[in-house]
């Protein structure tokens, strides 16, 4: 069996969570008016799924550890399929509420545990072509979602949007079992109980707080309290992690530079390109006038980007080297996003879809060496911790991603006797999170020159500076 094939068997999942996190937006009005609700409470449907993801993603590595691999994705899988499908049998807000709670604890399994089959199934130097392939998820589901939940809403049933997950989910447990090994540790510590309850409130409290910024789902106090308790949480879980030998989210793995770097320069990074799947489409609908559809089909142009990178982002990063593209494509990705700023009504299509092809290209190509680099330099019994913590990260980032774009429409149109959101309201929205992407440039320009030449093969080149960096001498601070 090709090793490709287990990247494609988990990339067809995390497909499955990161659209599904997304069609349903399209879709509320329409699942509200069947179930008698009103739409902005049936928002408690997306925030409660982020909240189950917030606090069921830190114990993932240590469940893999605990019960294998294979055995925690396929049942996360499993999870995600039975919960997909009672939303589909929901009849009231309440229910609806819960099913999306059990796939939120799917999908914060499916995630984590997904990549971390790719690392153990995958040598290191073969690494950046596989995540490469790994990330396609990610870029399309954002993208496709919306026009899809739309289209499925219109000519057939809202329901139908969560039923389409049953024969994906049914064929991802049937690849799992028969071509996933079971990797597992042999020596396992007991889980951090205390840590899980502290991460669980820091990190639900500020995912939760900055989902619903900018929306009048609560009073900003009540937003305020979130984002206060969440920080509190997270600060308490900071001391007590500091002083446990073994902590459900590993801080001291931040010792290692191409580790910090990757979760801090992509957490700055996914700040600013996580907000534009949020803001294009209402740019374009709400500030030009387009359909669902018409938006959907320039949208889609940045998928198409990303999946036409997945071909030369290996050869591309072993010959510029990690720490070069980082640097130099930040700043050439925030500048595509920050592009979007200059459309108008009158920009032609043609150039729309040119500059968001483009933009997707090399918005995926740092995705990808922001995902690889990360576990360049991690020992193979840290993995798990590692894609745990990681995985947290990038869900934070995308949640303050969003909260960062509404909160400049919202304080654009302040002070306006209308509240309709204009046109004119999007650029400061996009220049400030495309300066925000950039910024992430200043902590990739502290990467060491052979940093992640374990994984792009050049060792060779690198002497005994590169085999310190992978014996993980390199970079620890």
């Amino acid at each position: 069996m090709p090793r490709y094939f287990v990247t494609l068997i988990v990339a067809v999942a995390l497909f499955m969570e990161t659209m599904d996190s997304t069609i349903i937006a399209t879709s509320l009005p329409a699942i509200a008016a069947d179930l008698g609700e009103d739409p902005i409470a049936l928002k408690l449907a997306l925030t409660s799924y982020l909240l189950s993801l917030a606090v069921f993603i830190p114990v993932s590595g240590w469940m893999a550890d605990r019960f294998g691999a294979r055995t925690v994705f396929r049942a996360a899988i499993v999870v995600f399929t039975l919960g997909s499908a009672a939303c589909g049998f929901a009849q009231g807000l309440g229910d609806f509420i819960l099913f999306r709670i059990v796939q939120g604890m799917g999908g914060a399994m499916m995630v984590p545990v997904g990549r971390l089959v790719i690392l153990r199934s995958i040598p290191k130097a073969e690494l950046i072509s596989a995540l490469a392939w790994l990330t396609v998820p990610a870029l399309m589901g954002p993208v496709i979602g919306p026009p899809l939940g739309g289209f499925i809403s219109t000519v057939f049933d809202w329901r139908w949007i969560f039923w389409i997950n049953i024969p994906i989910g049914l064929l991802g447990i049937y690849l799992a079992t028969r071509f996933i090994h079971n990797f597992r540790e042999e020596k396992v510590p007991p889980l951090d109980v205390k840590g899980f309850f502290l991460s669980g409130i820091g990190l639900s409290g500020l995912a939760f707080g900055f989902t619903v910024i900018g929306q009048p789902l609560f009073p900003i106090e009540f937003v305020a309290g979130l984002l206060v308790v969440g920080a509190i949480g997270c600060t308490l879980y900071v001391r007590h992690a500091l002083r446990t030998p073994a902590p459900l989210l590993d801080l001291r793995l931040l010792k290692i530079d191409t580790f910090y770097a990757s979760v801090l320069g992509g957490f700055l990074f996914r700040i600013g390109v996580g907000a534009t799947p949020f803001l294009l489409p209402l740019f374009f609908q709400l500030g030009f006038g387009m359909t669902p559809l018409q938006s959907g089909l320039l949208t889609f142009a940045t998928a198409v980007g990303a999946i036409a990178m997945k071909t030369t982002a290996a050869p591309i990063i072993r010959r510029i080297g990690f720490k070069r593209i980082l640097v130099w494509n930040a700043l050439v990705t925030a500048a595509f996003v920050g592009a979007s700023a200059l459309f108008t009504a009158a920009t032609p299509a043609a150039v729309i879809l040119a500059v968001l092809l483009v933009g997707g290209f090399f918005r995926s190509l740092q995705f990808t060496a922001i995902n690889s680099i990360a576990y360049a330099d991690i020992e193979e019994h840290e993995m798990s911790k590692a894609t745990s913590f990681a995985s947290v990260v990038q869900q934070l980032s995308m949640s303050a991603g969003v909260a960062t774009g509404a909160l400049v429409l919202e304080f654009e149109r302040m002070g306006r006797d209308s509240h309709e959101v204009l046109a004119s309201d999007f650029p400061p929205a996009f220049l400030l999170v495309a300066t925000l992407a950039a910024s992430s440039a200043l902590v990739f320009m502290r990467l060491p020159k052979t940093a992640g030449s374990s994984l792009s093969r050049r060792a060779h080149a690198v002497g005994r500076a590169g085999q310190a960096s992978r014996n993980g001498v390199v970079g620890r601070r």
